[in-house]
């Protein structure tokens, strides 16, 4: 060697021991460590014995601890589709009929032990003998009956004549087997006397105060013809009830004959002379039950008009602004 000291020969290995100390000591401070887990690299051999890796160089994979999978839930059966139940079809409710006509008259029931016909009843004294048969019946404007007519029989029929009394000297027997009318005379009291044909005849016409019914012609307000008064059905207070009505002609040419109510006669003025009025139309003549003498009665009247509708609201509302205006 050059001049100077020789250098120690073994300087190298010394500095080599104390890197390994100062690294190992690094390693104690930090404690234990858990080895790296490696993943194999294939290592292909050529046939001429060289080695050929192939991958990539050897990764550190630092994993973790793995939990055991659980086992897998059964499945649910599927529930079945939720079917939708449509509502049963709803009846369809069927139209409205019509509203029904408006009644044409209405009747009332007369029993026949309760009213007896005037015209052709045998009339008697009080101790039963019969004296006559009743004709007529005279009325005043008001419908009251004033008189009756009594056709007094003579002998064999000769000297038979018709005289009338008041009708307060009448008893009425609707239900009696033999005379249905009663002439109750006051003691010593005679029938009236015989008259001149010209004071019957003016007797039986009809005045602006009386009114002879039976075969008087009944017509309607507007001066149509309903009928001709053939009889009366009188009760036992001696009160009207009904009077027959012969409409042959008026809807059919066979005779027919009706009963009206007595309380749907009413009484016009016409050339000074009272007549019968009774509103009844084609149709409830032809509406109406007919009358029979072995049928019970059935009288009938005119059905009343309908009663107007109530207005609604609005429309009472806007007449009410109609008539403002």
């Amino acid at each position: 060697m050059s001049g100077g000291f020789p250098r120690p020969a073994c300087r190298y290995p010394v500095l080599l021991v104390l890197a390994a100390l100062a690294l190992s000591g690094c390693s104690l401070l930090r404690g234990p460590q858990q080895a790296p887990i490696t993943e194999a690299v294939p290592v292909l051999v050529s046939p001429d014995g060289s080695t050929l890796v192939a991958g990539p160089a050897e990764t550190t994979v630092q994993t973790e601890t793995t939990r055991p999978e659980a086992p897998p839930r059964p499945k649910r059966p599927a529930a079945p589709p939720h079917k939708v139940e449509e509502p049963p079809p709803q009846p369809v409710a069927p139209p409205a009929p019509p509203p029904a006509p408006a009644p044409l008259i209405v009747t009332r029931l007369i029993d026949r032990n309760q009213a007896h016909g005037l015209l052709d009843a045998e009339v008697q004294k009080p101790d039963g003998k019969v004296v006559g048969r009743a004709v007529d019946l005279v009325t005043d404007a008001s419908g009251r009956p004033i008189e009756m007519v009594v056709n007094l029989q003579g002998f064999l029929g000769v000297g038979d004549r018709k005289v009338n009394f008041p009708w307060n000297v009448f008893r009425f027997t609707p239900n009696a087997k033999a005379a249905t009318i009663t002439l109750n005379l006051a003691p010593g009291q005679a029938p009236p006397a015989d008259r001149s044909k010209a004071a019957a005849a003016a007797a039986g016409a009809a005045t602006a105060t009386r009114l002879p019914l039976l075969d008087a012609t009944v017509e309607r307000p507007n001066g149509a013809k309903v009928g001709r008064v053939v009889d009366v059905l009188i009760d036992s207070n001696a009160q009207p009830q009904a009077v027959v009505l012969d409409v042959s002609g008026i809807i059919s040419t066979d005779r027919r004959t009706i009963a009206a109510n007595w309380t749907a006669l009413r009484f016009g003025m016409r050339d000074k002379a009272l007549y019968p009025l009774l509103d009844l139309s084609d149709a409830a003549i032809a509406a109406s039950p007919a009358y029979e003498s072995n049928q019970p009665i059935r009288a009938v009247s005119p059905a009343p008009p309908p009663a107007p509708a109530a207005a609604s609201p609005s429309t009472a509302a806007a007449s009410t602004a109609r008539a403002s205006r």
